[in-house]
């Protein structure tokens, strides 16, 4: 697996100035920590921006398989990547109240740190995902129609490509 050089990851991760005390934690696949706290926190931002719209069922199914990413503030869950054992992220969320303190980028380069490539789909319509994405240096590989369960489109999103990871991730720190 290629893994961010160390300085680049230090760069990616640790400069973000957060006002707050972060901590992160690595929930095994398998394991249910955490599980409903991503369910409610999926949930406002469900409510709040109508993404992110799975069926519980089919969200704590995908969550036990994965591995996930956890940034806690207080004990409280802020952010969280689950992430199958191929690097396809199945779901990425940050609390609207911690947005745009380099949380979400730091959980993609934690998935980037373990993984060749970095894959997920994003709903065509969210357009603060598909910028966010981008911004980091994803490439939107391919539309898919009728992608989703309520018959949404998707785009097929990838970190990582000829170039290698490392080099797409050094192309976003230097922005």
């Amino acid at each position: 697996m290629a893994a961010l050089p160390v300085e680049l990851y230090w760069r990616v991760c640790y400069t973000v100035v957060v006002s707050v005390n972060i901590d992160s934690r690595v929930v095994a696949p398998g394991s249910d920590e955490f599980v409903e706290d991503a369910w409610q926190l999926k949930e406002r931002i469900n409510s709040q921006e109508g993404v992110l719209k799975q069926r519980y069922e089919f969200f704590t199914d995908a969550y036990r398989r994965s591995t996930v990413h956890c940034y806690l503030q207080d004990d409280e869950l802020v952010g969280f990547a689950a992430v199958r054992r191929d690097g396809y992220i199945l779901f990425l969320a940050v609390s609207t109240e911690f947005r745009g303190q380099g949380i979400g980028k730091r959980l993609v380069a934690r998935v980037a740190e373990d993984h060749d490539s970095v894959t997920c789909h994003a709903r065509t319509s969210n357009e603060n995902a598909l910028e966010f994405y981008e911004h980091l240096g994803f490439e939107t590989k391919r539309r898919i129609n009728g992608y989703y369960e309520d018959g949404g489109d998707a785009y097929y999103l990838k970190l990582g490509d000829d170039s290698g990871i490392a080099d797409r991730i050094s192309e976003f720190v230097r922005r």
